[in-house]
């Protein structure tokens, strides 16, 4: 299993927020570029960054991402508000490996259609789910779509991979939701990519027990819980049995 640290960039700085809510935002560095080549040398095999405060319809951090990927050795997908097919080309123009889009794979499926065509391979399209369905509007409202639905759309459409969060437990530590990941899994042809609640390296293990091939980490790596070099020995299966 791969692990993808993340960084979430808010004003400039690197955050963790809790379920997706700008008031429930912890500072974690000032410098965000600082962290890049310390995840890269302890076994990280790409970098998951987003862009908050484009998510949240505000200006996209452009240089931070830009300095972000030109500092990384290893790739850097990238996703946060990026709604059109103009934002897709600015990210990758930036050098980024990878792409991820959110809520416009429910409000405009033909738009991700059409960037997953014209960069086969790149685009991670984004399922962030409640109950097995779908959010929109950084999670604020319902995209009325299952999650294995939109996952099964995004495949056809030739999407890199689906990076699956459970929402509620998004940020909280209280373990990611193995049986649903492991089914969206299941059910589409692409890589899925599990994120949101891993807490502990047993989660890690969970997840790599149930046949998923790469998983997000946040706040646990933040929180110290454990150190990006245990977490890739785990995930990569490396520990002693």
């Amino acid at each position: 299993m791969k692990l993808f640290p993340a960084i979430d960039l808010l004003g400039g700085k690197a955050v963790r927020l809790e379920e997706g809510k700008r008031d429930r935002a912890t500072v974690f560095h000032h410098d965000p570029v600082h962290l890049v080549a310390a995840l890269a040398h302890d076994g990280a095999d790409r970098l998951h960054v987003v862009d908050l405060d484009g998510a949240f319809g505000e200006p996209r951090q452009v240089e931070l991402v830009r300095a972000i990927v030109a500092a990384s050795p290893i790739p850097v997908e990238v996703g946060g508000g990026i709604r059109d097919r103009a934002a897709v080309e600015l990210i990758l123009g930036l050098g980024a490996a990878f792409v991820v889009l959110g809520t416009a794979a429910v409000r405009t499926p033909e738009l991700v259609e059409e960037v997953c065509r014209a960069h086969p391979g790149k685009i991670i399209v984004a399922v962030d789910a409640r109950d097995g369905v779908v959010a929109v509007d950084g999670w604020t409202t319902s995209g009325e779509v299952t999650a294995v639905e939109l996952g099964q759309r995004a495949a056809g459409w030739g999407a890199a991979a689906l990076l699956y969060t459970d929402i509620a437990r998004d940020g909280l530590r209280h373990g990611p939701n193995v049986a649903a990941t492991a089914d969206l899994a299941r059910h589409v042809t692409c890589e899925v990519i599990a994120s949101g609640g891993v807490g502990e390296l047993d989660d890690l293990k969970r997840l790599r027990a149930a046949g998923i091939t790469a998983v997000v980490v946040g706040r646990a790596l933040y929180d110290k819980r454990f150190t990006v070099a245990e977490a890739a020995h785990v995930a990569h299966g490396h520990e002693k049995h």
